[in-house]
């Protein structure tokens, strides 16, 4: 995807752009920071006053006006694209991101039969449903794209002739399956979506300004506060049963019935089983074993996936295309076991450890309590109020990697057990990189605590072995924001800010 750097008074009527930075003196920055304009928000110019200056600007779900000598020191990164392909989990944010657009309308179309004739094409499609197109700013969606291969290969000719963008989505799984007799167009920019993350989750509950708040308490290590520390956590809470599949959010978001989101999520987890399959094909019985058997495996302290719970015989190698085909599909998020924390953690990898999670946590809940066709609504308020005993840090641990993952970072641990020497037997949640790489000090060791005491032998034990790798040690907590002894304690919905 196409990227370019301006500043906000350049930003088209109508264009979509997302906020960089403020380079402007601290009192004026303040004032349009209260406005909302943080960085990392989207804002849209949609009305230009007679005298061209200001601008009302959609922020938010608000409109603003924005003086131009304002806005030339907002600084906003835009997107010049003109196909994606969208990758990931059945179910995920393809349809919704794809129809955040300011004209659309959805047909039902068989575009085999025009594709010859591409003047025709769109002649045929704008009279047809009374639509206007619009040359470079008319969007095509190419809605389960897996039904018509050819469309897929056509994307060649209709990027060359210039005239609209294009998106493609479908089921992940098919469209690679569905390839025979058309050549992949190179055109293609594949985007892999994510199930929402918790900012999103907290849009979907109609709460626009805590996460801002949060940011802002990280950003300057700064306690929440006891009200607003409880508040984050129970919405977290609440993200972390219900998961982040769009249907489950909105049906939650919707009628705040837990038992109608369990449905959602378990119609989702049998088209998954569905899909495995009719596309894993002779790895078929493999990938059902380990999908199914995931939950049990993270109830484990030892979280390392054991094949040999599958086949006393078996090894890694037997089913590494299996591991490989979930991970490829977006339905797992596997973690990989690195053996020194040093910058290139995916050189140094031990093949024969490796963790795997379930992309979306509030189908690892409905997957764990499968007792029932459906988990009884009480379970969930009983999880929702810690007032059920069962093994919560499986639930966090899984969390906080599916929020690794959709912060674009590739997830990796430390485990190394030493009979001889106990000093060097220790266990490490997840290690990160920072962003900003020095000399030394690059590696952020991360530890997940669910409960109210606990220890830190292995964060302790990486220190002395490893200190010159190391940056400062992270504690992903239930609780506020601290720091102690040369350790930061974030809570938990801090994770995507890492």
């Amino acid at each position: 995807m196409k990227t370019q750097i301006i500043n906000l008074s350049q930003l088209p009527l109508n264009k979509s752009g997302k906020i960089k930075n403020i380079n402007c003196d601290e009192g004026i920055k303040r004032r349009l920071l209260d406005m909302g304009l943080v960085s990392g928000t989207n804002i849209i110019p949609v009305l230009v006053s007679p005298s061209s200056d200001p601008r009302a600007f959609l922020v938010r779900g608000s409109i603003i006006a924005i003086r131009k000598e304002d806005a030339e020191n907002i600084i906003v990164k835009v997107w010049n694209s003109m196909y994606f392909k969208f990758k990931g989990l059945r179910d995920d944010k393809n349809t919704f991101e794809s129809f955040k657009f300011q004209k659309y309308f959805y047909i039902i179309f068989d575009f085999e039969n025009y594709l010859d004739n591409l003047d025709y094409l769109f002649t045929y499609l704008s009279e047809y449903y009374g639509k206007k197109l619009y040359k470079r700013e008319s969007l095509f969606i190419f809605d389960e794209i897996q039904l018509c291969p050819r469309a897929r290969g056509a994307i060649k000719h209709l990027v060359a002739d210039g005239r609209y963008d294009y998106i493609e989505t479908g089921s992940l799984i098919s469209i690679k399956k569905n390839v025979k007799d058309i050549l992949i167009p190179s055109e293609e920019e594949k985007i892999r979506m994510y199930p929402f993350d918790f900012e999103e989750f907290l849009w979907a509950m109609d709460n626009n300004t805590i996460m801002d708040f949060i940011r802002e308490c990280y950003k300057r290590r700064k306690a929440l506060g006891q009200a607003l520390h409880r508040k984050a956590m129970d919405y977290f809470k609440e993200y972390m049963i219900v998961g982040g599949m769009p249907q489950a959010v909105e049906m939650y978001a919707n009628t705040r019935d837990f038992e109608k989101v369990d449905k959602i999520k378990r119609n989702i987890l049998n088209l998954y089983r569905e899909d495995i399959r009719k596309y894993a094909e002779d790895l078929n019985l493999k990938v059902e074993q380990i999908f199914d058997t995931i939950p049990s495996q993270l109830q484990k302290h030892e979280k390392k996936f054991n094949i040999s719970s599958h086949d006393e015989n078996a090894r890694y190698r037997n089913y590494e295309g299996a591991f490989y085909w979930l991970n490829d599909a977006c339905l797992v998020n596997i973690a990989y076991n690195t053996t020194e924390p040093n910058i290139g953690l995916g050189q140094r990898i031990d093949s024969n450890a490796l963790k795997c999670y379930m992309a979306d946590t509030g189908l690892l809940l409905s997957m764990t309590f499968n007792e029932k066709s459906i988990v009884n609504e009480q379970i969930y308020k009983k999880i929702l109020f810690d007032k059920l005993s069962f093994n919560e840090g499986m639930l966090m641990e899984n969390i906080v990697a599916q929020m690794l993952v959709s912060s674009e970072r590739k997830l990796y641990f430390f485990s190394r057990n030493d009979r001889n020497n106990a000093a060097d037997t220790m266990e490490i949640d997840f290690l990160i990189s920072k962003d900003l790489i020095t000399l030394k000090h690059n590696i952020i060791p991360i530890e997940i605590k669910s409960g109210d005491r606990y220890t830190f032998t292995s964060l302790n034990k990486l220190n002395n072995k490893y200190k010159e790798y190391l940056a400062q040690g992270i504690i992903l907590h239930t609780k506020d924001l601290k720091e102690e002894e040369g350790v930061l304690y974030l809570p938990l919905y801090m994770t995507q800010l890492l």
